[in-house]
């Protein structure tokens, strides 16, 4: 998998290894996709750009230091080569943050006297073609829904016969809304690039990182922040949809939405470096999502706008990833019944109680109406669920989100503790105590030493690890170390941790979770055993894409990776491990 992302926290799109555009949707994250070829095997027809270099040999491809524009450099046998940049603009602009849904692309030649060719075939209706029409610098593809512009000083004509020219200059293309580019498209286009370099280095500046592994924390901070549609605050589990979870499997999701245990661990991961815009923005989009359930229900994910009802469909036009499909537009597990999303809220929410960096301190009022999301955790957290993974033909009551429903107590409680809400801080710590009690008694199996991941029978599941991060167990404690102990004999494979080795919906896991290994390298750490966990974390360092990020899955024989891409929650590992097992900055100080 050799993908690199660019995006302005309102659209993105992934370069493929010959950068082209393979994949990227408009208006934003969950829309139709524009580029689409990554999942239309073999040679689409429609829905990439390409800017090819003839006869070219090689390639190479870096972002710039500290920000997730895109330098692709072409070389051919003779030594002429030419360099592509790529960006979508995000900068402060008239006191307003300014994130068109627009990608811009420069193309430089750097050696000799290379030809290049454009190709852009925007698709539309999830990969179909676009009508086109054309003036003397620009073209238009009528997508269903909209029309986008490409304003270029390149030849127009050229660009449409998808024919070779010498590359004399350097060139400049903004693909947008339809509408007429405001001034000097050359002079226009450079100056976004400076301001959205220096916006992404500022921001990276702010960023607290650990000694060790800072290229991996950062790359990943940015692409988490990339994950986040500013406009509302929500967060995506990942840019893609239907990247399969291992070969032929049909474990195709859209993760293009906002799930709630998701956000929560990104937000835990960027909270550890002091990016604290993206838990700002966040807990807003929690706000609404709350005052909209009005004390009911809340479901898993939603929508970037806050949307609850993503029907799921497949799409016949693309035929998948490798040709692997199907292609899943929206996502079922919105029905689902998922009791840690109780949790992941008031978790989410607890900082803002005590951190006073914030803008926006959490208020009596705040606090009012988390305990509606609490009431509901105390109601279900002994009731059957679908659980973390999501399944979908079996419920039980599962042990990861009965103690996700006790956390969201016990943070109730010191929440009401900084406000200075003694009976309430008693009312919640009094429920938590019941809810441990009930959790301890339910899951720990005396016979064979070791909780079970759920209440009905002995199962191992890596989210048992989760119950050291969520204090429910302190690190001595010895039914979490033999529980650890049963967990990584049970689910290890190699370096890398399943999920559960039990058959679901769609037969036996043949990958590891990305996520989970992490998971593993966190509790070794707290458990002493430190230069196990170093050795994990190098060898998961090691299997990041040339652009330096994971995906969700890994082959466990063969190392390749699936699943979908970007994927927060393993981006959120290599911070939170490395951050954990780096050397302190006292060491070089």
């Amino acid at each position: 998998m050799n993908l690199w992302p660019i995006g302005n926290c309102q659209v993105s799109a992934l370069v493929d290894a010959t950068g082209r555009f393979v994949w990227g949707c408009i208006p934003r994250v969950d829309g139709d996709p524009a580029f689409s070829a990554l999942l239309d095997d073999g040679d689409p027809d429609t829905g990439y750009w390409s800017i090819d270099l003839a006869d070219a040999v090689k390639t190479e491809q870096r972002y710039l230091r500290n920000t997730p524009i895109l330098v692709t450099r072409h070389e051919d046998a003779a030594g002429n080569a030419v360099e592509i940049t790529d960006f979508c603009p995000r900068f402060r602009r008239n006191d307003r943050d300014y994130r068109p849904t627009a990608f811009a692309r420069i193309v430089r030649p750097v050696a000799g006297s290379p030809r290049i060719r454009m190709a852009l075939r925007v698709a539309t209706d999830w990969g179909k073609p676009t009508s086109i029409t054309a003036g003397s610098n620009h073209i238009r593809f009528l997508m269903r829904d909209q029309t986008v512009r490409l304003t270029t000083t390149a030849p127009i004509d050229r660009l449409r016969r998808e024919e070779y020219f010498r590359l004399e200059k350097p060139l400049r293309f903004f693909l947008g809304p339809d509408e007429s580019f405001a001034g000097s498209l050359e002079y226009g286009v450079d100056m976004m690039l400076d301001q959205t370099r220096d916006e992404w280095r500022q921001w990276v500046r702010g960023l607290a990182i650990p000694l060790e592994w800072q290229d991996v924390v950062i790359r990943a901070a940015i692409t988490l922040k990339l994950c986040q549609h500013e406009e509302t605050g929500a967060i995506v589990a990942a840019m893609t949809t239907s990247l399969p979870e291992h070969a032929d499997s049909g474990r195709n999701w859209d993760y293009r939405y906002c799930w709630i245990r998701d956000a929560y661990y990104t937000v835990q991961a960027l909270n550890r470096l002091g990016a604290l815009d993206v838990l700002e923005g966040y807990l807003e989009y929690l706000r609404n999502i709350v005052d909209d359930a009005d004390g009911g229900h809340i479901q898993p994910l939603y929508g970037v706008s806050g949307e609850a009802e993503l029907p799921e469909r497949t799409t016949d036009d693309l035929v998948g990833y490798r040709g692997m499909g199907p292609v899943r537009v929206g996502n079922q597990a919105y029905e689902q019944v998922q009791h840690d999303a109780y949790g992941q809220i008031v978790l989410s929410n607890v900082q803002a109680f005590h951190d006073t960096r914030l803008y926006r301190l959490a208020s009596k009022e705040d606090f009012k109406s988390l305990e509606r999301v609490g009431e509901l955790a105390w109601q279900v957290y002994d009731k059957p669920d679908a659980g973390l993974w999501e399944l979908r033909t079996k419920v039980a009551v599962h042990t990861y989100s009965a103690a996700m429903c006790w956390a969201a107590c016990d943070r109730l409680a010191s929440a009401a503790r900084v406000l200075g809400l003694t009976e309430r801080c008693r009312f919640w710590d009094d429920r938590a105590t019941k809810m441990r009690a009930k959790i301890e008694q339910e899951a720990w199996r005396e016979d064979t030493k070791r909780m079970s991941a759920t209440f009905e029978g002995d199962d191992l599941d890596a989210s048992l690890i989760e119950l050291l991060d969520l204090r429910f167990f302190t690190p001595d404690d010895p039914r979490f170390q033999s529980t650890l102990e049963a967990v990584e004999k049970g689910l290890r494979r190699g370096a890398y941790m399943l999920r559960y080795d039990s058959e679901d919906d769609f037969g036996l896991p043949k990958t590891a979770f990305n996520v989970c290994t992490f998971w593993l390298i966190e509790a070794l750490h707290a458990t002493g055993r430190r230069d196990d966990a170093r050795a994990l974390f190098e060898e998961m360092v090691a299997r990041r894409t040339p652009a330096g990020l994971l995906s969700e899955d890994i082959d466990p024989t063969s190392g390749e990776l699936w699943g979908n891409y970007p994927q927060t929650y393993s981006l959120v590992g290599l911070i939170n491990c490395a951050g954990l097992l780096s050397e302190p900055w006292s060491k070089v100080r």
